[in-house]
């Protein structure tokens, strides 16, 4: 259904001039649009009920996968309806509900004990800057509160040691960011990026892999689990992310607001603005987490 995919294709167009990657949507769409072929359905107006049964969980599919399909076929029937092409919105009940994650909020004793043994791993000769990568980024992730991939995927031009700075290009949101870093990481950083720029010129972020592209997400999990599983032996099956860093950084900003008696509600656009959430909304979920 040739019209069907220039809609989807159209779709995809409008969704990346608003920043979003077509990669959220494009895979399931061209699912989607297999499925009509296959159907023979040759209108030029999308039905809803035409796509009802492509809706149904698959026996295959885990929970997460479905929610991101469906998810990408009701974003298109509203694209669709609101240019007459869609007799309906693909209603969100259909779309299951995501599970919270509860986070594991490392103590003040455990973020010393990751740290400590992250600055005991040595380099290696498949990556002679292996050790230092360790000793900076996971620091770099929690003290400035980043989003994993946001910490893994950063340019070396994105860091001003000298002004204490970082942009952030990518993130959930597609908004780019511009945040302060304390002066003590600042100087950290400073000496990593002098050894960096000596054995990695060519590479443009601050964290090269061997290839000089950035580490892969599985790579960043990978080492984290071997740092905890080294810190802490007796509790290595513990259910640990990198992601809990920064729940641990946003927790930890909130307590110390709480304590100086300062009015959360006020303060928290702030926060939500240095995390990089679209709406400052999505940061009064971390006060939850509170003890």
């Amino acid at each position: 259904m040739k019209f069907f995919e220039e809609q989807i294709e159209d779709m995809l167009l409008y969704k990346e001039s608003l920043g979003y990657s077509r990669r959220t949507y494009s895979y399931f769409l061209n699912d989607l649009a297999r499925y009509i072929d296959r159907k023979g359905i040759v209108d030029e107006t999308v039905s809803i009920s035409d796509i009802l049964p492509w809706c149904i969980q698959r026996d295959t599919e885990k929970a997460e996968g479905f929610r991101r399909r469906l998810t990408a076929a009701r974003e298109l029937t509203k694209y669709l309806y609101a240019i007459g092409k869609c007799d309906g919105i693909l209603s969100a009940d259909l779309v299951p509900s995501t599970h919270r994650y509860t986070p594991y909020l490392f103590t003040d004793e455990e973020l010393r004990n990751i740290f400590r043994i992250c600055d005991v791993q040595k380099s290696n000769s498949k990556n002679p800057l292996y050790g230092n990568i360790i000793s900076v980024i996971f620091r770099l992730i929690y003290f400035c509160g980043l989003r994993p991939n946001e910490g893994r995927e950063l340019y070396r031009k994105d860091i001003d040691t000298n002004r204490c700075t970082l942009l952030i290009r990518k993130n959930k949101s597609h908004k780019e960011r511009m945040i302060p870093m304390a002066e003590d990481l600042s100087i950290l950083c400073k000496k990593y990026i002098a050894k960096r720029d000596i054995l990695f010129p060519n590479s443009e972020f601050l964290f090269p892999s061997t290839t000089g592209e950035a580490y892969s997400a599985k790579w960043l999990t990978r080492q984290f689990l071997k740092i905890w599983e080294q810190a802490f032996p007796e509790n290595k099956d513990a259910h640990v992310r990198v992601y809990d860093l920064r729940h641990r950084f946003a927790t930890a900003v909130l307590q110390e607001w709480i304590d100086n008696g300062e009015d959360l509600y006020t303060a928290l656009p702030y926060l939500s603005s240095y995390m990089g959430h679209s709406d400052y909304r999505h940061t009064v979920y971390y006060i939850h987490l509170l003890p």
